[in-house]
């Protein structure tokens, strides 16, 4: 399972791009992730965001709150020839506005209220470092910035690229 979900706002040139040059899209994100390294822009004002190691919880709390897009993978998959170049989602603007939405509609509260006894630490939806409380917090913390850079990208009209580490 993969513990990080990371995103990067793309214009529609910048998507139809990547779907077809695998160098290019590791190129350019690459290039916006090591640029913003070094300004550390908020999640309403930078093209990438990383979720933290809380993304296995908030993607199992998401479907069990009927989230209607996959902000977890993409509603899209990127296919290459070779499988090896790459393993990326994507979300249309008109996706990123849906989720925008629905997250910003998603009080933290009504989403925590998912959680089950044992999903946190048994269940090993967070670092095996962390305790439940530890868990909890940066899940907060995580979703209060992916309702921010989400909001960012659908107010630009922007898609997203998805990938997990």
């Amino acid at each position: 399972m993969s513990d990080l979900g990371e995103y990067l706002r793309l214009t529609d040139e910048e998507l139809a791009r990547i779907q077809v040059d695998h160098v290019w899209a590791w190129d350019h994100m690459e290039d916006v992730r090591e640029g913003e390294e070094h300004v550390e822009p908020g999640p309403a004002d930078g093209l990438y965001y990383a979720s933290d190691m809380a993304w296995p919880l908030l993607r199992v709390l998401l479907g069990r709150a009927g989230f209607p897009v996959d902000v977890s993978r993409g509603e899209q998959r990127i296919r290459y020839a070779d499988p090896g170049e790459g393993d990326y989602g994507y979300l249309t603007a008109d996706q990123v506005g849906v989720a925008a939405r629905g997250l910003a509609d998603l009080p933290v509260d009504r989403l925590m209220a998912y959680v089950e006894p044992g999903d946190v630490v048994g269940a090993g939806l967070c670092p095996p470092v962390w305790d439940e409380a530890q868990a909890l917090k940066v899940t907060r913390l995580v979703y209060g910035e992916l309702v921010e850079y989400f909001g960012a990208a659908a107010r630009e009209g922007h898609a997203l690229l998805v990938w997990q580490l």
